[in-house]
């Protein structure tokens, strides 16, 4: 009898025609049952954002031979619960993989990702998530220093398996000369200043033009900002618990009498 293959479902932000994409179904082909289903176009910046009020469309299409695609017209966390719900019909994949995103998903960019939100949904599903990232804004991105790495950490993870309410946010630095290896890091603590450009259009209408500077003050060298700085993967283990734990004490020793 042989033996099943496990399955593995792949979604990014980008769109369902983003190279990183492709990249990304082709290694996890290598050790699974692919199904695909990703935004019909770009979805960055989107978070954890899901569609309220109006339809969302799932349409299988056939972009790459002998791979089971499905566009949705929605969000990347739409992708993996209409996924788990229509496709999977209740039945969670063996493993979630997100990516790759053309652009680093480090520090503080976490909480407004796409990729990365569409692998928190996957481990809010109770299924082993992975988000991966490359610092490469271009479309025309090279992911092939990326490709042996992104194997070894699924099977890894596929093998191990997590921690319950915990996935992996992997980002990739852009050399050309060869990856040094692996961190296991912390989050920087780090932000983005906001600037906005104030323009006018042909109609002569007023608009704001959002603009910025990444702001990292936490010269740590235990973080992802560092681990990517100095030419390593950086793998950060994530939560979607944001209790803060450590105030709770202090809290407790307020006074809340009315």
């Amino acid at each position: 009898m042989a033996e099943l293959k496990p399955t593995i479902l792949v979604v990014n932000d980008d769109g369902i025609t983003a190279p990183g994409i492709k990249v990304l179904l082709e290694e996890m082909q290598k050790i699974g049952h692919v199904i695909v289903v990703a935004p019909d176009g770009p979805q960055s910046g989107m978070g954890h954002a899901i569609t309220i009020g109006k339809p969302l469309r799932l349409d299988k299409i056939d972009l790459y031979e002998g791979v089971e695609m499905y566009k949705c017209s929605g969000t990347p966390v739409d992708c993996v619960k209409l996924a788990v719900d229509k496709i999977f019909k209740g039945r969670k994949p063996d493993l979630c993989v997100s990516g790759i995103n053309h652009g680093l998903n480090y520090s503080i960019n976490v909480l407004y990702s796409g990729t990365m939100s569409a692998a928190v949904e996957g481990a809010i599903e109770d299924i082993p998530s992975i988000g991966f990232s490359l610092d490469d804004f271009s479309h025309h991105a090279d992911f092939s220093h990326c490709r042996s790495y992104i194997l070894g950490i699924a099977k890894q993870v596929m093998q191990n398996g997590l921690p319950k309410g915990t996935l992996l946010n992997v980002n990739f630095p852009h050399i050309d000369t060869g990856i040094k290896g692996v961190k296991i890091c912390r989050q920087a603590t780090a932000n983005w200043v906001e600037e906005f450009d104030h323009r006018i259009d042909p109609n002569n209408r007023e608009y704001f033009w959002m603009t910025g500077k990444f702001q990292w003050n936490d010269r740590g060298e235990d973080t992802d900002v560092f681990a990517i700085n100095n030419g390593y993967v950086s793998v950060v283990p994530t939560q979607f618990d944001m209790t803060a734990h450590h105030a709770i004490p202090e809290l407790n020793s307020w006074s809340f009498d009315v």
